[in-house]
C-alpha cells in the first residue's frame, strides 16, 4: 500500500509543478555583454606581464547563474595568445524584489582554448594550441539601470593570473 501512495505523490507532483509560475525574485535577468581589459601575469623566469583586452556574453540559466563564450587576445613581446572559453557565472547575491542589487561579488569557471602565435626574426611563425581553464572572482556595482563597472581576478592555465576591470551592459530586461 506504501509504494503506491509515493507513485501518486510522485505522479501529482510532477504534473503540478510545471503549472507553477516563480516568484518575481526568482526570475532570470536578461543577456548580458562585458568588455574587459587587464593583464596577464605568466610565471617564466620572473614574472611576465601582458595586457590584454576581452569581450564576453552571458545569459542566465538561473537567477544567479549564467553561461556564455569569452575571447580574450593577448599581446607580447613577438608573441599574442588567443583564448576562447566558454564560462560559468554564479552571483553570490539574488536579485533584491525583482532588481539587480547595487553590488553583486561573483566567482566564474571556465575551460576552453589557449592559442599562442609566435614570430621569429625570418619571418617565420609558430602557433601552438592547448586547453585552457580559468577560475576565479570579483564584484561588479551597478552604474544606472543597465550598466556594470567591476574588477575580477583569476588563475589560469596556460599558468597565469589575470587581473581586469570590466564593463557590462544588461540587453534585456
Amino acid at each position: 500500500m506504501r509504494p503506491a501512495i509515493s507513485s501518486v505523490v510522485f505522479a501529482a507532483i510532477l504534473i503540478v509543478s510545471p503549472l507553477g509560475r516563480p516568484a518575481s525574485s526568482q526570475e532570470r535577468p536578461g543577456p548580458v555583454a562585458e568588455l574587459a581589459a587587464g593583464a596577464l601575469l605568466f610565471a617564466d623566469d620572473g614574472v611576465v606581464t601582458e595586457g590584454f583586452v576581452g569581450g564576453s556574453a552571458r545569459v542566465y540559466l538561473l537567477p544567479r547563474v549564467s553561461m556564455g563564450p569569452e575571447i580574450t587576445y593577448v599581446r607580447g613581446d613577438n608573441h599574442n595568445h588567443l583564448m576562447l572559453t566558454g564560462n560559468v557565472t554564479f552571483d553570490l547575491i539574488n536579485l533584491v524584489n525583482g532588481d539587480r542589487p547595487l553590488v553583486t561579488p561573483f566567482v566564474v569557471v571556465g575551460a576552453g582554448l589557449f592559442q599562442t602565435r609566435e614570430s621569429f626574426l625570418d619571418n617565420e611563425t609558430f602557433t601552438s594550441s592547448e586547453g585552457a581553464f580559468t577560475a576565479g572572482g570579483g564584484v561588479r556595482g551597478l552604474v544606472g539601470e543597465r550598466m556594470t563597472l567591476g574588477v575580477e581576478a583569476r588563475v589560469g592555465w596556460e599558468l597565469h593570473v589575470r587581473v581586469n576591470a570590466v564593463v557590462g551592459v544588461h540587453l534585456g530586461r
